[in-house]
């Protein structure tokens, strides 16, 4: 029998076989390729990607891993590795500093999630937003006359919006495709000269729009005023060159970005200063607990709209209303976005006695509902919300109100019925027509806090108001016209529906209800008057109005004149006849006159 031989020389360890590296042809001028093409990545990539250069971004994190991923890519490309294994190790040996840069990524993303985690880091959370209880009385504006409704909006973001669109289609002719549209993404409602007011920014159509119209700009923005609901196209002299649907350096986002390397921005939105000027707020976000979590405001970057000159405010220069060198910055209202005050209320509500107790017993643990509206106090805007128990969101325990340009939040504690549920109450009233009521807005009517609310059809028509009893519900009213939206007699019902229940409210209803007149000026335009034969005059019907579209010799512009605001004029009107039109302080596209008159030619006047 033939001898075994065993060798354990080895020790038992397995032999490793090492891969062979075997270098491409002209491995390093294809080094030099990778190095370009990965440059070249993320100079492109940064450009259209935008991410702020930030380790407390989670998008700049995306942006690393697409560059340092670009540079393998192309090492596995350019040395034919995909085609030919052999040159696999190869690649691998090239890429060993990207895969490290990714894993070292990894680690800091990673390790920055768990720092910010609520399970580890609750009470910090807790404390980003903090909260002053206070009486109902103290932090809402007593209303006791029907006057005291000048200041209340009587619409909401929707029907404002359909206005501001009705606004820019009676500026065009039907024959021709509108050049702009609304961008309700970036609308806000301020306090402007002491009224609620909405505005809309504009945006191009489309790409080829864009090339028409982009040595103009855009020609304005839309004011809405959401108490008189009368709204107005305000042309901007020189045009808006900056904005979210420009292209190019004149990308709001770039035009920041470029400026604000590392800066972490929220989404801007359109206000405008007392004189009617639009800015681009821009405010700076941070991270407050870890490195990944708690976003909160740290101050702003004003981006002047027509001519994209910007400052940075720190957020306490905001908060006083004076920046440091002086200048006046209480007409900026809404610094804190709602939806990040609704988040750091939650936070407070739902962690302060930490996170077990957010999931296990609840003590304590309250919510905000669903929805949120705006107040008008004290010249600033007020987010409120209503506030609900975690063991019951059928009913509020109070209601959360704090200031957008300061952060000061209240709560109050009351009980009764949810927005959700007053709503449902409205529009149970009218119920046969299909109406849909308004999140209601919170009024202290003469010391009883009272949900007001619009009704509207689908399409987005004020039919009716609703009011309801914060604590009593059930019981909803509305004015009883459906063609004419009454306020007096809307109070009126409620005033008796709650003395039956022996509530007696002391409400002034002497005087004209707001809606009926302007309740705020909308911003002071320059005009020019300009003169000259007319060249072409044609007529449209939008809306239910004729409308004159004029253009004079020698001019592209159209102005337009409609029917309803200068009587017979435009219809006697010819093509040679010589008038002079004042019109606002702009050259561009269709301008709406504001004056038209026959005049006669300077050379006659003289003769």
């Amino acid at each position: 029998m033939a001898s075994i031989d065993v060798d354990f020389t080895g020790g038992g360890k397995k032999n490793v076989v090492k891969e062979t590296v075997i270098p491409p042809e002209r491995a390093g001028l294809k080094t030099f390729i990778n190095i370009l093409v990965t440059i070249l990545t993320a100079v492109i990539a940064f450009y259209f990607m935008l991410p702020p250069v930030n380790f407390k971004a989670p998008e700049f994190y995306l942006y690393l891993l697409i560059v340092f991923c670009s540079y393998i890519a192309s090492s596995a490309i350019t040395s034919k590795a995909i085609v030919r294994p052999e040159y696999m190790p190869y690649v691998k040996r090239n890429s060993l500093v990207p895969i490290i840069l990714i894993v070292v990524v990894g680690v800091i993303f990673a390790g920055g999630y768990i720092s910010s985690a609520t399970l580890f880091r609750a009470k910090a959370y807790s404390r980003i937003l903090k909260i002053e209880e206070t009486d109902f009385s103290k932090s809402v504006t007593v209303i006791d006359s029907l006057s005291g409704f000048k200041n209340v909006p009587m619409i909401d973001a929707a029907a404002a919006g359909k206005l501001a669109d009705k606004t820019l289609g009676d500026l065009y002719l039907e024959s021709l495709e509108s050049q702009f549209e609304v961008d309700y993404d970036y609308s806000t409602q301020i306090n402007y000269k002491q009224s609620p007011v909405r505005v809309f920014p504009l945006r191009y159509g489309d790409i080829f729009k864009w090339l028409s119209n982009r040595a103009e700009g855009l020609p304005g923005y839309i004011i809405v005023n959401m108490n008189t609901q009368k709204a107005d196209m305000v042309m901007t002299e020189g045009g808006i060159k900056y904005s979210p649907s420009e292209h190019f350096g004149r990308l709001l986002k770039r035009h920041l970005r470029f400026s604000y390397p590392t800066y972490i921005f929220g989404q801007p939105a359109l206000e405008i200063n007392e004189d009617g000027r639009p800015y681009w707020i821009c405010e700076r976000m941070d991270k407050k607990v870890g490195l990944l979590g708690g976003d909160d405001v740290v101050g702003a970057v004003f981006v002047d709209a027509i001519n994209g000159e910007h400052k940075y405010y720190d957020i306490e220069e905001i908060k006083s209303g004076v920046s440091k060198d002086g200048e006046n910055l209480s007409w900026v209202d809404q610094i804190y976005p709602a939806d990040l005050l609704m988040k750091q209320y939650n936070f407070f509500g739902k962690f302060s006695n930490g996170f077990f107790n957010s999931i296990i017993g609840q003590s304590g643990v309250k919510l905000t509902t669903d929805g949120y509206n705006y107040l008008a106090l004290h010249d600033d805007v007020y987010m409120y919300t209503g506030v609900t128990s975690a063991s019951s969101d059928q009913s509020i325990i109070g209601f959360a109100l704090i200031n957008q340009r300061t952060k000061e939040a209240f709560f109050y504690q009351t009980s009764g019925a949810t927005e959700k549920a007053a709503m449902e109450s409205a529009e149970g009233v009218v119920s046969d027509k299909g109406w849909k009521a308004t999140f209601p807005l919170l009024l202290n009517l003469d010391g009883e806090a009272t949900y007001f609310m619009s009704l509207k059809d689908n399409n987005n028509v004020i039919k009716s108001y609703a009011m309801v009893n914060v604590s009593q519900y059930s019981d909803a009213v509305r004015s009883p016209s459906d063609d004419n939206p009454d306020l007096k007699a809307c109070i009126t019902a409620y005033v008796s529906k709650l003395a039956a229940r022996g509530v007696h409210l002391n409400i002034d209803l002497t005087g004209t209800a707001p809606g009926g007149s302007s309740g705020g000026d909308t911003p002071t335009q320059e005009t020019k008057e300009v003169s000259g034969s007319i060249a072409e005059i044609r007529p449209a019907v939008i809306s239910g109005n004729t409308v004159y579209f004029i253009r004079l010799q020698n001019s592209k512009t159209y102005y337009t004149a409609s029917a309803a605001d200068f009587g017979s004029l435009p219809v006697i009107l010819n093509v040679g006849d010589y008038v002079t039109i004042t019109v606002p302080m702009s050259d561009a596209g269709i301008v709406q006159a504001k004056d038209i008159k026959l005049s006669v030619p300077q050379t006659e006047q003289a003769g």
